[in-house]
């Protein structure tokens, strides 16, 4: 079996299939054993955000589970998985593994070096756990990536003064703006992103924060956190009359602001400009808003830029960052390499036991002459024979795991020995 990775992210897609590709949270329990059920992957994490929806697997065949999981993104995306394959890529063991350890360090993310995108990939590994989707390969796997995102944010400046999908949005309206200073902003959705929004509006001085959410609890908590106000849903065409800035990221499935309704509002305004920043895949405003006049909308394409922008500040700390990479895949290599070789040694070992027992107890009549202490001796001769014939293969097969010549002589052992190989 061997670990695979098929998906799409923010580089191979366009935002309007990578929102068709988006699975909520609510969602992602179902797809875990829609997946789980295909014939092709033993093992499933599904990891879903604004910016790739990716496939983890333990595939039981490389290609057929490659169909397996194209099929199940077209059928979610409601397209033809010829099409779709145009936008994806896959990668399998150790590239699987280096990818993943590069979302994990915020290599592969929009805005590189990035630190939210290690909270998903922990939560995407946890969820997929919960549902029992994650078997120990997969938990392995992920557990090393969530290490290495850490080693590469304390080790090296990657995410030093990095700005994340949220506080991003919040630059993009100051920079549209010239400044957010006492601009009324309505902030819609609580979640991470939109609470990371609504921090990073109060430091920088806008005359108020007002947080809408389909949950008001949720709503208040982070209103009472940045001295803002709470609304519902409902209200929010009344607060934008008066609002300077809409920014939108929720993890709502479909589109939540219609352009008839900002059609309204921009009537009641009475030719006041709006600034509208939706950062939410999928949308959370009809891309049709942006041809409302006075209406200026930026979505998350706009953050592409900023991302270019990102890398350049940061690109000397990229090489460090895939040095660290490199360090931990050769670490992972070797500990997955080990974990394979111990069960094939034990077999060797167990085979030989074997084989000794069946021949003293072959020869038990003939050996029934001999005396206790005769006896002893004899069986003890044959094992230490045994133990010092194996020595020095599984002593060599162990120092080599990790290495091309160790997979040659484990290959070799388990052929020459006629053993089952581990999977």
């Amino acid at each position: 079996m061997s670990l695979a990775v098929i998906g799409l992210n923010h580089r191979t897609a366009e935002v309007g299939l990578l929102e068709r590709m988006t699975v909520p949270p609510a969602g992602l329990p179902k797809a875990l054993h829609t997946l789980a059920d295909r014939e092709h992957l033993a093992e499933v994490v599904l990891l879903s955000t604004c910016n790739r929806t990716e496939i983890y697997a333990r595939a039981t065949r490389f290609h057929p589970s490659v169909d397996d999981a194209r099929h199940f993104l077209a059928e979610l995306a409601g397209v033809d998985p010829d099409t779709l394959a145009e936008s994806l890529y896959t990668y399998h063991d150790d590239a699987a593994v280096a990818h993943l350890f590069g979302v994990a360090a915020g290599l592969d993310s929009m805005i590189i070096g990035e630190g939210e995108v290690l909270g998903q990939v922990r939560e995407a590994w946890r969820a997929a756990e919960q549902e029992g989707t994650a078997g120990p390969m997969l938990s392995r796997t992920f557990r090393h990536a969530v290490h290495v995102g850490k080693r590469a944010r304390h080790e090296t400046g990657i995410a030093r003064h990095v700005v994340s999908v949220s506080s991003a949005a919040v630059a993009l309206a100051a920079e549209r703006l010239g400044s957010l200073s006492g601009r009324r902003v309505l902030v819609l959705g609580a979640g991470g992103v939109g609470e990371g929004m609504a921090v990073a509006l109060a430091g920088a001085g806008v005359g108020e924060v007002v947080v809408a959410n389909r949950s008001r609890s949720r709503a208040r908590e982070l209103a009472r956190r940045v001295e803002g106000r709470a609304i519902s849903l409902d209200e929010i065409p009344d607060e934008l009359v008066t609002a300077d800035v809409l920014l939108a990221s929720t993890g709502a499935p479909g589109v939540l602001i219609e352009r008839s309704d900002i059609e309204v509002v921009m009537e009641r305004r009475g030719g006041r400009a709006l600034l509208v920043v939706d950062v939410a895949v999928p949308r959370d405003v009809d891309p049709g808003v942006g041809q409302v006049f006075g209406v200026t909308l930026l979505d998350i394409e706009a953050l592409r830029a900023l991302g270019e922008q990102s890398l350049q500040q940061r690109r000397a700390e990229v090489g460090k960052v895939r040095v660290i990479i490199t360090d931990e895949l050769d670490r992972f290599r070797l500990e997955h390499s080990a974990r394979e070789v111990a069960p094939l040694v034990a077999a060797l070992r167990a085979r030989a036991d074997a084989i000794q027992a069946g021949e003293l107890e072959r020869r038990s009549g003939r050996l029934a002459a001999l005396d206790p202490e005769a006896r002893e001796l004899l069986e003890a001769t044959t094992r230490a024979v045994v133990n010092k014939l194996l020595h020095e293969p599984t002593v060599r097969v162990k120092d080599a795991a990790g290495s091309d010549q160790g997979e040659v002589l484990a290959d070799a052992l388990a052929d020459l020995f006629a053993l089952d190989e581990p999977e």
